[in-house]
């Protein structure tokens, strides 16, 4: 009753015990409501995300497609030297873009500017100026009585390529490269690479050092090499080569058919390796003198090196890393070369 004192140590009224109830809960019910509140911020900013993926891949795609068709309009008109600019330019453009496309995206870009890049390399051959052609006088019959002429000595004949330079691909001009050797220690310089187009080509047990600017540069079916070369301005294809050791700095670095080979890179785009397995990824080390003035006639950014962002054409799954390439353990990794 109203006035009466309570023993110390009684159970609480019935009224006071609902009061506590009452207390505890709102307080689960905020927290509740915060959880639920933050949920909802998460899949807003999720959202916003993918809408601002959605829209930057649809300005590059246009505006891929735009520089695509005036390169190749530059192509049909013969205006090389700025197809060559607005082509390099294509390709900053591809490299600027792949953290926020799709791999598919990225490969079709890719493999558009290696199309364009083939198409350039086979209008500069088609507009070479051609060898002038004269006609040679018929040799006359010496006039009784007169002293012969001496006969004309023959043309010399054209010099075989050296031992083990690579040659051109469907009856063009020999590439700079080397092709078919076993065992050699085989060598280019800045003179010889700049803005070439390098082929390796069918080596065994060879080591390369490549020290220069190639424009390009394509390894195909070698076997235990090494080879060492400074930045390539664009892009640089792996095919079909096993247990060689590559260093390498490009743009664009693709890898097909090969196996059990190590890769030290600096590239700007991502690494995509098809039909590949037992190959391994480091950062890239190798240095000879000269190589910061090849790096800045490269045009390659030093401070943007993708070494560990690899795409796996064979392997679609994003819960699950590919069993196909790994990183080389720091430990493990060369740093000294010579």
């Amino acid at each position: 009753a109203p006035g009466e004192a309570v023993e110390p140590g009684a159970p609480p009224q019935p009224e006071m015990a609902a009061g506590a109830t009452a207390v505890v809960l709102p307080e689960r019910l905020q927290r509740r409501e915060a959880e639920r509140q933050l949920g909802v911020e998460r899949q807003r900013q999720k959202k916003e995300a993918q809408v601002v993926k959605e829209e930057q891949s649809e300005f590059f795609l246009a505006a891929f497609a735009r520089e695509r068709e005036a390169v190749e309009a530059l192509l049909a008109a013969g205006v090389l030297e700025e197809a060559a600019a607005r082509l390099q330019a294509l390709q900053k453009l591809l490299t600027g873009s792949v953290r926020f496309l799709a791999p598919y995206e990225v490969r079709q870009g890719q493999e558009a500017v290696a199309r364009l890049q083939g198409d350039l390399a086979a209008r500069r051959q088609q507009l070479q100026p051609k060898k002038k052609f004269a006609f040679r006088a018929l040799k006359k019959e010496a006039a009784p009585g007169s002293s012969p002429h001496p006969a004309e000595p023959a043309p010399p004949a054209p010099a075989a390529p050296g031992p083990g330079l690579a040659e051109g691909e469907s009856g063009g001009e020999p590439l700079c490269g080397f092709s078919g050797a076993q065992d050699a220690e085989l060598e280019l310089g800045p003179a010889e690479l700049r803005q070439r187009d390098v082929l390796l080509s069918e080596l065994r047990g060879c080591r390369v050092r490549l020290r220069g600017n190639p424009n390009t540069l394509r390894v195909r079916d070698c076997r235990g090499c090494t080879v060492l070369c400074g930045p390539v301005s664009t892009s640089v294809m792996v095919d079909g080569c096993s247990d060689c050791l590559l260093a390498l700095a490009c743009q664009q670095l693709r890898t097909h058919r090969t196996r059990g080979c190590r890769f030290y890179v600096q590239v700007t785009s991502r690494a995509v390796i098809e039909g590949c397995s037992e190959v391994s990824f480091a950062p890239y080390y190798w240095s000879y003198p000269g190589i910061e003035e090849d790096f800045e006639s490269s045009g390659l950014d030093r401070d943007s090196n993708n070494w560990n962002l690899v795409d796996d054409f064979d392997w679609l799954a994003t819960d699950k890393p590919s069993p196909n390439w790994s990183l080389i353990p720091e430990q493990e990794r060369i740093t000294c070369w010579d």
